[in-house]
């Protein structure tokens, strides 16, 4: 196995030989550096707005993320090596380890490129379109110790399918589900519709804030646990959620920050496109005994659109858009529904600043800014804004028509 981490034995601080080649890292400097300058930026585009808090950073910013991809080729003598896809270049990078995945990752793919060679399963060529195994997905929970991988095949048939399952779990007990994914076409790193359980439950589970949630290989769940509790932490309380209090939460995913309000009394409608997130956060409401909480498996757009038309509404609105942020027809829509506060998650900051404009120009404004530090050593800024409606006269919320 290749190393790539280098330590400094003053700091302690990690850095990577394959910085300028992977592009999983954005940044190569101290994370007191890092947090630096991901502070100033914030303030730069959001201090329009309100005062910016200071970033929430990680106390041990290294192998935070619970999601990790592979891809597999071959080498220039022949030889199965495993790294990641660069989307930027369209290749893949050769990487043995990484100081942002879970630990428990890289020996995992270790095992299975020798499983690999011994079982003669041929790694998928973009270019030729022959081969077996297009890559493989690790998700993993500090919380509970388990851990989930996912074969994503171009076929259905796996050759020696019960040895390689078997070999698997003797060299990783820590493996408590293996899953394959059937994807005969569609980009890198995607999954396929069908999934076959090889061993366990075919998911794994996570606690958060309390609750318990139910993770299957499709579904949307923040990659940094640990930040992810101070993130939603700050988020239930800037959204003042008490015991009557109606919340839409749109872009829900697997219904984590819906369902930790719905504890705390909320009544919540989670609104979530991807249809196996949608089946989760369902499956993980019953899990947590919330009845109190619903979901509908629609676009968040047209929902938005939908309850704003029949004249719905609600006191406060989640929202954690994907990285293209939301789309003005959903900012138009939120304004008309008339939510005392949104508290609107950001993945990125610069589309945060483009919505921020079209909602205060809507009857608007920021009263709070926190940014959380969830992907160190990138550029990424994750960011909790808390908006209030400006008019003085306090608007009553009711129960979105069920």
């Amino acid at each position: 196995m290749n190393r790539q981490i280098i330590t400094d034995p003053q700091t302690g601080e990690k850095s990577c030989r394959c910085f300028k080649r992977c592009g999983g890292c954005q940044l190569q400097e101290t994370y007191a550096e890092q947090i630096q300058r991901k502070q100033e930026k914030a303030e730069r585009m959001l201090s329009k707005f309100a005062k910016v808090r200071p970033i929430l950073p990680m106390d041990e910013p290294y192998y935070y993320r619970c999601k990790v991809q592979n891809v597999y080729g071959r080498g220039r003598g022949g030889e199965l090596i495993s790294g990641i896809f660069q989307s930027t270049g369209q290749k893949m990078v050769a990487v043995d380890d990484c100081m942002l995945e879970d630990r428990r990752a890289a020996p995992i793919v270790q095992t299975l490129k020798k499983l690999m060679h011994d079982l003669k399963i041929q790694p998928y060529d973009l270019r030729t379109g022959s081969g077996l195994l297009r890559h493989t997905l690790i998700r993993t929970s500090v919380s509970t110790g388990e851990v989930m991988l996912v074969l994503v095949t171009a076929s259905a048939v796996l050759p020696a399918k019960k040895h390689l399952v078997s070999a698997l779990l003797e060299a990783h007990p820590e493996l408590t589900t293996i899953v394959q994914n059937i994807a005969p076409d569609g980009l890198p790193l995607m999954l396929g519709e069908r999934s076959i359980t090889l061993a366990g439950k075919g998911y794994i589970e996570d606690v958060l804030c309390g609750c318990r949630f139910r993770i299957s290989p499709a579904s949307f769940y923040q990659v940094n646990p640990v930040q992810t509790e101070k993130l939603y932490a700050f988020a239930v309380k800037a959204a003042e959620i008490k015991k009557g209090v109606t919340v839409i939460d749109a872009y829900c995913g697997t219904g984590t920050i819906g369902m930790i309000c719905a504890k705390h009394g909320a009544d919540v409608i989670g609104v979530e496109l991807n249809r196996s997130a949608c089946r989760d956060a369902a499956e993980n409401a019953k899990r947590n005994q919330l009845a109190n909480i619903r979901f509908c498996n629609e676009d968040a757009g047209k929902f938005m659109q939908r309850m704003a038309k029949e004249g719905e509404s609600c006191d406060v609105l989640l929202m954690d858009p994907p990285r293209a942020g939301a789309s003005p027809a959903f900012l138009r829509a939120a304004a008309a529904m008339k939510p005392q506060r949104i508290v609107y998650v950001s993945c990125k900051i610069e589309t945060l600043e483009r919505d921020l404009i079209q909602l205060t120009r809507s009857g608007y404004r920021v009263t709070d800014i926190q940014p959380v530090d969830m992907f160190p050593h990138t550029t990424g800024i994750e960011t909790v804004c808390v908006l209030q409606r400006k008019q003085t006269e306090q608007h009553r919320g009711r129960n979105p028509r069920k």
